[in-house]
């Protein structure tokens, strides 16, 4: 049996539900491949006596509501023992689900990719809340999870659904795994990888599970990525296309559009509407909201730290970093890779590897900021805001200033600074140095800086002491 790592905090809300007296709905969103079904699988194998699961067919030309429901059942079959049942609709497959609850023995219902199961039919939310209250409800040791990678779905149908208000008691959004973690898939070889090489892998990946799962740390992080993303059978050089195909369907080149627009840095909605030739409306902002809650992009709406009120223009960032590789190194070369002709002896012969890994290790940070934290004076500070500033420079004045991450208490700040070089020298500090003076501020307010790096840090930086945390990133990301 494989080992399950991470996910420790979600086991345990989960297993606190069994206390109540009374069943629980509980909503579980998140990307695809970042283990939703894996969790809910390894809650029941920990908690429970019986696990039902059932999962959705993917889309497909030509689907219908019967299909789905002809899957339902054959799955209910080879589960129960029973046979293998016509169903004319949802209430009468709901029906006969709950015939098949045992009364007393902890059971976890699991309804997985709920939106490909329910898509086809207007009514399936309203059927489900009816079962709910009507038949599961009668089940005090019942939990069901509803799980779906369309989580937009999920949060219009279920969590906002007028029909399901107050009925769930837990809604669960799976992250990333974090860092350390994520090395720890890579069993007892990882103890052999350098620092450089964990991260690299980190950077291109991401904490998603799956992907993880597919290193061979008996191999240099370089022979990985070239394998998996730069051959015709690697599966992250196949995987976005049938990942983004299965959550939009023909939405999907218009979402894929926006995150093309994100690949080289964050923009507001108005940079984006620019990049795309479009209308600054509803529909890109709905779009923007739907590739946030399907895990693909974060919105970085800090404080302005000279008024302390909301920035004027939420920045938008593609915060999954196997996306912002892929879109940004592989997508365009995608038919020499096809062909088998993109070969090379190493990554670093190719043009801009050095400023892309960069930019993967920044946003690596800026995913993990609620770890760094503690580690920039601010364990059990009540932080207002942290998230990348920007200052646009007007007119001739020259006084532009971008932070990599900005965090803000009521009195003081902290600016830090990502950089992942072979070698990082003094000058780093001027660079710094200047964006504090750059950063126009609330009066009484103390600044601090912080430099999170990879690579070799000058002796003169440590020596000079202008920095008031250097924060290593095997520190920050304990591996």
């Amino acid at each position: 049996m494989e080992t399950f790592i991470g996910r420790e905090e979600q086991l345990a809300r989960l297993s606190g539900l069994w206390q109540k007296k009374t069943p629980s709905l509980v909503t579980c969103r998140g990307r695809r491949r970042i283990g939703k079904s894996t969790l809910v699988e390894e809650f029941a194998r920990r908690t429970a006596k019986r696990l039902l699961r059932f999962a959705g067919l993917p889309p497909a030309p030509g689907q219908t509501n019967t299909d789905q429901l002809r899957e339902f059942a054959g799955q209910l079959a080879a589960q129960t023992g029973g046979p293998k049942t016509a169903f004319a609709d949802w209430s009468d497959a709901f029906r006969a689900l709950d015939a098949a609850i045992r009364d007393g023995e902890r059971t976890i219902i699991l309804l997985d990719e709920i939106s490909w199961m329910g898509g086809k039919d207007a009514n399936f939310p309203g059927k489900l809340k009816n079962a709910w209250d009507i038949l599961f409800k009668r089940h005090a040791k019942l939990i069901v999870v509803l799980c779906g990678s369309v989580s937009a779905w999920i949060a219009e149908n279920i969590l906002s659904g007028t029909g399901f208000v107050g009925r769930d008691s837990l809604d669960l959004v799976l992250r990333e795994l974090p860092p350390s973690d994520c090395v720890k898939l890579w069993g007892a070889r990882a103890g052999r990888l350098s620092v450089r090489e964990k991260l690299d892998l980190l950077s291109v990946t991401g904490g998603v599970p799956k992907y993880l799962e597919e290193i061979r740390p008996e191999f240099s992080a370089e022979a990985n990525i070239r394998d998996l993303f730069f051959t015709p059978e690697g599966i992250l050089f196949r995987d976005f296309r049938q990942v983004f195909g299965d959550l939009f369907g023909r939405r999907a080149d218009d979402r894929q559009s926006i995150l093309e627009a994100l690949a080289n840095g964050a923009k507001s909605l108005s940079e984006i509407a620019d990049a795309l030739k479009q209308e600054r409306n509803g529909h890109l902002g709905d779009w923007l909201s739907e590739l946030e809650q399907a895990g693909f992009v974060a919105r970085d709406s800090g404080l302005n730290p000279q008024t302390g009120l909301p920035a004027r223009a939420e920045t938008y960032r593609l915060s999954d970093n196997y996306t912002r590789f892929f879109l940004r190194f592989v997508l365009p070369h995608t038919h020499a890779i096809e062909r088998g002709l993109f070969r090379f002896s190493s990554l670093e012969q190719l043009p801009g590897w050095e400023s892309v890994l960069g930019l993967q290790f920044e946003n690596l940070v800026l995913n993990n900021a609620a770890r760094l934290a503690p580690l920039v004076g601010f364990d059990g500070a009540l932080v207002l805001s942290a998230a990348p500033w920007r200052k646009v420079a007007r007119g001739k004045a020259g006084n532009g200033v971008q932070i990599d991450l900005l965090y803000q208490t009521q009195r003081s700040v902290c600016v830090v600074e990502i950089k992942r070089r072979r070698e990082i020298g003094p000058g780093i500090a001027n660079e710094v140095a200047q964006k504090v003076e750059r950063l126009a501020l609330r009066h009484g307010t103390s600044v601090r800086t912080a430099l999170v790096y990879d690579g070799e840090l000058s002796p003169t930086v440590q020596a000079e002491g202008w920095f008031d945390y250097l924060i290593p990133a095997s520190r920050l990301f304990e591996i």
